[in-house]
């Protein structure tokens, strides 16, 4: 098995150094992962890259436009077909596959991996001991969240797989999965603890909590920051701890509403 990278040129402060496009080699055969957004530049990148009919499928981990845009037409191109979960911003797959899915590549069997959170239609793919993680787990950062109990949740089936390596959507390769994972999960509840307690002295909105929590983060990334305070409020609330009236947050007491 071999894989390589061919890094989109999307660089932002969203994206980090750009798309991981990655490609998985496996006795003569491969499949191309997270082709990126429409980009003639990096289109020609993967082609000259793989071998005339090489390239069995392209999939995506997710429909968000800086993964997702490029599969249809590189899977026209390449005449094979684009898979994901489900359609979106510019991609509609081909075919639709799901938790379990197995797809053979050479030597090896690719299985999917459903890992609903930074997005609902995310997919993790798993070959042997490594994992494709898209946008569920990123190299350097944390990542955006637009649903944190199945993103929690999802972390932690992904760490019981026994991973030796993740393949990341965007930064560099994860050599310490659980290391990894287990700071995603304690900067997780980190945040919620603070997000908490911010509700707690007084802030009553995304706005107001974002100006306490996220105080020392780039205020650029505010916009999607305050997604995944919205998602651990969403959290909160399902638990009984707080309620969200419009804009406006309130702690509960005692569980009333």
């Amino acid at each position: 098995m071999k894989i390589d990278r061919v890094l989109a040129p999307n660089p932002g402060p969203f994206t980090g150094p750009g798309t991981n496009t990655w490609l998985l080699r496996s006795g003569g055969e491969a499949i191309v992962i997270d082709p990126g957004p429409v980009d003639r530049r990096h289109a020609d990148a993967i082609l000259r890259q793989v071998e005339p009919g090489e390239v069995k499928a392209v999939l995506v981990t997710h429909t968000h436009e800086d993964h997702a845009p490029l599969a249809n037409p590189l899977g026209r191109e390449l005449d094979v077909p684009a898979l994901g979960h489900a359609p979106g911003p510019g991609f509609d797959p081909d075919e639709r596959v799901d938790e379990g899915r197995a797809l053979k590549v050479g030597d090896v069997e690719l299985r999917v991996v459903h890992t609903p959170g930074h997005s609902d239609d995310h997919l993790c793919f798993l070959v042997d001991r490594v994992l494709f993680t898209g946008d569920h787990i990123m190299g350097g950062s944390s990542v955006m969240v637009d649903r944190m109990a199945p993103y929690l949740e999802s972390l932690e089936r992904v760490r019981r797989l026994d991973l030796e390596r993740l393949y990341p959507g965007h930064g560099e390769v994860i050599d310490d999965p659980e290391t990894v994972i287990d700071w995603y999960l304690a900067h997780r509840r980190q945040r919620e603890a603070e997000i908490r307690a911010a509700v707690e002295e007084g802030a009553s909105s995304i706005d107001a909590i974002l100006e306490v929590v996220y105080r020392d983060v780039d205020r650029a990334l505010f916009p999607l920051a305050a997604r995944s305070v919205a998602a651990h409020l969403e959290k909160l609330e399902a638990e009984g701890v707080l309620v969200t009236r419009g804009e406006k947050v309130e702690l509960l007491v005692g569980g009333e509403r």
